[in-house]
């Protein structure tokens, strides 16, 4: 029997595979290069490559692929076979230097936002060293950039890998000024958090709307939802676990560290929790966790829907987003230790990360900007989309005395009494879980709750890591070559939050009173994706990035483009979808029912009884008012349609937004409401109750 020892990492070209094939020189460098970010030796390429192929080869391997991460939001893969002609009959298996360290592929059909022509094809792939190359189907993946002729990012791992490394250098110079001569570099580190649910795939193929869109265009809400909270950490279905268990396995052996799991609130909702690894390495698995996913439930009967609200009426779908700052010596710079009022280093980095998120909340609210997250931002499952920071009693309170010159009195560490004599106490944490937070100071790393469940974590960290990097850099110049630090440290951290301590905030943030009071600080409240985009070019966000070298300045205007294009072909073929619904199958089944209440009426009148106010002629009425209502709507929908695809991008994006999103709710509550009234065996499609409570 196969223990969790012998599967995990099997198909990963890891670190204990290359030192035990590669030679002791090469293992040496390709390490300074994972471990502290190096320029790669390219003369080492070769020995790398060799020993790769033969053991992605002797692992079942057949072919090779740069895995990259374009624009258009999926993982992209070009296969290239090992075998190579010999003569006589005869084959090679081959994989060069060059096949791994760089690769074509064409860019011609991927998202650039305007950075290229179409007819300009050619594009480039280059190989993250830092992140594992791994097997998947046979296939030998190695993860990269992308990149177009010119050089610049046509994806997403680019750009974070180039905020990584600004976030190195400013953070290593406030180190060096307190005096930390053994640390050589500082990565940031996150551990994702991915929500999902499981249908039942028969289900699931009978609905166009899930099929094209990820989420249920229509549905009426069963008689039991989530109301009891009892799918919340209950006991796993039979079929779940067994996926689960399955799911657990295929992760485990590209090395992923699937963690935790368990059931979430809504019927049919689940989590899995990875663990903490250095940013680019958690977003690649997390991208190949959402494909093995999907994968794993194909082949148990089940679909795993990712989208961020694929019900209306239960909650959505997120993505906690779990970022902290570690040293290559081990040390966690937001680790408070046990008298963070004496930290000065804790307290400036956390001072710095204060002023990055008050000055960059728009940049950060733009980060998880899409048509599916603002379903769920400021529902009840979900923070509201004004940015704000939570930090817990205890923080805020040495923030304040700081902020206030005012004396500081540390209570100790508390202990919770359970009142059960058997049980021991147990030391109470810094801070308690505000659920309701966007960004809440979670201990020793910030919880990024704002993502949502079906996208790349890649830009939210990249626009993390950037913000934060600039502010450490201004305090860097502003300290360096003062000759008193620690009282140059005190008065920076004092004028700092007397400017941006607005953004903390400890409250209920789904308080209405909320949405005022952040008002009355200043802080923007976008609630929309439209909204959010449409500061996207504002001089301080473009400048931010550009002086970081993280984004230049087309780059920044190529993803713009890109975002209000996507957002606008999302809500497009959601309309279109609901259209075709219509017309196809939910109005024909309206109409046939209705059909079938009147042949009924008129038999009961022919019988000579009164049919007043009968069920027959009461549903009628109602069917027949809201079908008229429906295909008002429905005209109304294809007039703004039309128009929105002959519009300006952004004017477009409002339109899809104010126009096209209310109609679209319009017509959806009618249709809800015929299917209440509807007899179940005409209704055209699975409802709710087959969705969410379908799994066994």
């Amino acid at each position: 029997m196969k223990t969790i020892q012998d599967t995990f990492g099997r198909n990963v070209f890891n670190d204990a595979v290359m030192k035990e094939r590669l030679s002791k020189k090469t293992y040496n460098e390709l390490r300074q290069t994972i471990k502290n970010g190096e320029t790669l030796n390219r003369t080492i390429a070769k020995e790398v490559a060799n020993a790769m192929k033969d053991w992605a080869i002797e692992n079942g391997a057949t072919h090779f692929t740069h895995w990259f991460h374009p624009l258009s939001g999926a993982t992209a893969e070009k296969h290239e076979s090992f075998v190579s002609t010999a003569g006589g009959g005869k084959i090679l298996l081959e994989f060069s230097p060059n096949n791994l360290v760089r690769g074509e592929a064409d860019a011609s059909s991927f998202p650039s936002g305007g950075l290229r022509d179409t007819f300009e094809a050619r594009g480039y792939t280059a190989w993250d060293p830092t992140s594992y190359a791994f097997i998947k189907d046979n296939i030998l993946c190695i993860p990269t950039i992308f990149c177009s002729y010119s050089g610049e990012a046509l994806d997403h791992k680019t750009p974070l890998l180039r905020s990584m490394d600004a976030l190195n250098e400013q953070a290593m110079r406030i180190l060096r000024l307190f005096g930390n001569k053994d640390v050589q570099h500082v990565k940031s580190t996150v551990g994702a958090e991915q929500e999902y649910f499981l249908v039942d795939k028969k289900y699931f193929d009978q609905r166009e709307d899930l099929l094209f869109t990820g989420r249920t265009l229509f549905g009426a809400m069963p008689p039991k939802g989530q109301e009891m909270n009892d799918h919340y950490y209950g006991s796993i279905k039979t079929s779940v676990a067994s996926f689960m268990k399955d799911l657990n396995e295929e992760l485990w052996k590209v090395g992923i560290q699937a963690k935790t799991e368990h059931n979430e609130v809504a019927p049919s909702q689940h989590e899995l929790a990875n663990n903490f690894l250095t940013t680019n390495v958690s977003v690649d698995q997390n991208n190949l966790t959402m494909e093995i996913m999907k994968k794993t439930a194909k082949k148990h009967g089940l679909e795993c829907l990712l989208h961020e609200k694929p019900f209306l009426g239960v909650n959505g779908s997120g993505k906690h987003n779990n970022w902290s700052l570690k040293t290559d010596t081990g040390l966690n710079l937001l680790e408070p230790g046990e008298t963070p009022e004496e930290n000065a280093q804790f307290l400036l980095f956390l001072t710095a990360i204060i002023k990055a998120v008050d000055t960059y909340q728009d940049l950060l609210r733009i980060s998880i900007s899409s048509a599916g997250n603002d379903h769920r931002l400021g529902a009840s499952e979900a923070p509201p989309a004004i940015v704000s920071i939570f930090l817990g009693e205890e923080l805020e309170a040495i923030l304040t005395s700081i902020k206030n010159s005012t004396d500081y009195h540390n209570k100790g560490k508390a202990s919770i009494q359970i009142g059960v004599h058997t049980i021991p106490s147990f030391p109470k944490d810094n801070t308690d879980r505000n659920r309701t937070s966007p960004f809440a100071f979670t201990g020793n790393k910030f919880e990024f709750r704002m993502p949502g469940s079906s996208a790349s974590i890649a830009t939210p960290n990249m626009v993390l890591n950037t913000v934060v990097a600039q502010s450490l850099k201004e305090f860097a110049d502003e300290l360096e070559g003062k000759q008193h630090l620690p009282e140059a440290v005190h008065a920076l951290i004092k004028k700092t939050l007397q400017k941006h301590s607005r953004i903390i905030f400890n409250g209920n943030g789904y308080d209405a009173s909320w949405i005022k009071e952040a008002k009355r600080r200043g802080l923007s409240n976008y609630a929309s994706t439209p909204e959010a985009l449409a500061h996207y070019l504002d001089k301080k966000n473009v400048e931010v990035f550009v002086k970081n070298h993280v984004l230049s300045e087309s780059e920044c205007h190529s993803r713009y483009e890109i975002e209000l294009d996507k957002y606008c072909k999302t809500i497009h073929i959601e309309a279109c979808t609901m259209l075709d619904l219509l017309r196809k199958d939910i109005l024909p089944a309206v109409s046939m029912f209705s059909t079938h209440l009147s042949r009924d009426l008129l038999q009961k009148r022919e019988l000579g009884m009164n049919t007043k106010e009968t069920y027959e002629e009461s549903t009628l009425k109602k069917l027949v008012s809201l079908e008229k209502a429906v295909c008002k709507k429905m005209h109304e929908l294809e007039i703004v349609l039309a128009k929105a695809e002959e519009t300006e991008l952004l004017k477009s994006a409002f339109l899809y937004h104010d126009k096209c999103i209310a109609i679209m709710g319009e017509i959806r509550e009618n249709v809800d409401a015929m299917e209440c009234l509807c007899d179940r065996s005409i209704w055209p499609m699975p409802t709710y109750k087959e969705l969410l409570f379908g799994v066994d």
